[in-house]
């Protein structure tokens, strides 16, 4: 059973990892609603970050994942999700 939220420490990760962009965690968690495109994350590099996510976890996340403009959107989205399906 998935009881984790994914943080927004574990998406600035997340976006290091797979789309090479370095966000500090607070300036995610302080402004959230920031569009990912100002830090140069892209659809792409969403995606890279959602085929990471679905890894981890073996479940899948809505198609349009990738399609998320903003960080408070993406984890809203991944944890309703993982809730669901846990």
């Amino acid at each position: 059973m998935i009881t984790a939220e994914l943080t927004f420490d574990d998406l600035a990760g997340l976006m290091k990892k797979a789309a090479g962009v370095t966000v500090d965690p607070q300036q995610l968690e302080q402004s959230p609603d920031f569009p990912f495109d100002s830090v140069g994350l892209d659809s792409l590099g969403l995606l890279g970050i959602v085929g990471e996510l679905e890894n981890r976890y073996g479940q899948s996340l809505p198609q349009d994942s990738e399609r998320c403009k903003t960080p408070r959107e993406f984890l809203d989205l991944v944890n309703s999700t993982l809730k669901a399906g846990a």
